[in-house]
């Protein structure tokens, strides 16, 4: 499937990375809730998220969100977010077995089981809704990251993380301007894409897709024109642009999250080590 590609310049200067506060305000209670979770603030984020699925139990994206606010939770609570786990291969390698709390482990099942059955129920009778197909989405990619990153079950991930990117797929195919769908296309393939030669080749095998130049694009579709996950895109390119040893992009994109997120400590020491 084609796709426009992005400047590069559009994503890497600091003086035309688009605020995130433009993309993502506090005009509407999902909008605010996903600020909240950024900035770490996750009782907020929680109260707003269930407080949205209360007043419209009709929209899956609901019960979806309140699941990305538990994962980002046990993220923060595991330091799991840190660059350098990403950047040294070693250090995510032979990282400790993590201790996922059971109590947010039943919670984040539960949301994604909510949203899935509003989603089936939805689709069911309309096939192309972009909302339910976006829930599925959404859901498939954040219960690969609990069960690669909170867990630890890497090899097990990738089947899950592999339907997110063709759930994606069949959504972009219906609405190519669902920009932040795009991420997870892209993480499949970058994080695929890091895998050894013979890794990579095995992983083909499954149908995985490990082409990193082609996550690096489709991650800067969502961090350039995105909505709910432009700030999520922002930061793995950030850890990218790190990988790479480009210092002055990681730094740009870490600026501009900083900005949007004061409250986030997490931005602010990760852009301190570039200073």
């Amino acid at each position: 499937m084609g796709f426009t590609t992005i400047p590069l310049f559009l994503v890497l200067a600091p003086t035309l990375l688009t605020p995130i506060s433009a993309t993502l305000g506090s005009s509407t209670p999902l909008d605010r809730g996903y600020s909240q979770m950024y900035n770490l603030e996750f009782r907020e984020a929680h109260a707003t998220f269930q407080g949205y699925v209360q007043s419209h139990p009709e929209d899956p994206f609901g019960p979806t969100s309140v699941a990305a606010a538990y994962l980002f939770e046990e993220f923060d609570r595991l330091g799991i977010l840190q660059s350098e786990l990403f950047i040294d291969n070693d250090k995510y390698r032979y990282r400790a077995t993590p201790r996922p709390d059971p109590v947010v482990h039943d919670q984040f099942y539960a949301a994604l089981a909510q949203s899935r059955k509003v989603a089936d129920a939805i689709l069911q009778k309309s096939p192309r809704d972009t909302r339910a197909l976006f829930a599925q989405v959404l859901d498939l990619g954040l219960e690969s990251d609990y069960i690669a990153l909170v867990e630890g079950h890497d090899l097990a991930a990738v089947a899950v993380k592999k339907r997110a990117g063709q759930a994606a797929e069949r959504l972009l195919a219906i609405d190519p301007s669902c920009y932040d769908a795009y991420v997870a296309i892209g993480i499949e393939n970058y994080i695929l894409g890091l895998k050894p030669a013979p890794v990579r080749w095995l992983l083909r095998l499954y149908g995985a897709e490990t082409d990193k130049e082609l996550g690096i694009q489709k991650m800067k579709l969502t961090a350039a024109k995105g909505h709910y996950l432009l700030p999520l895109a922002r930061m793995l390119l950030g850890v990218a642009a790190l990988r790479d040893n480009d210092r002055p992009t990681a730094r740009a994109l870490l600026q501009n999250l900083v900005e949007a997120f004061p409250k986030n400590q997490l931005y602010r020491s990760e852009l301190a080590r570039l200073q």
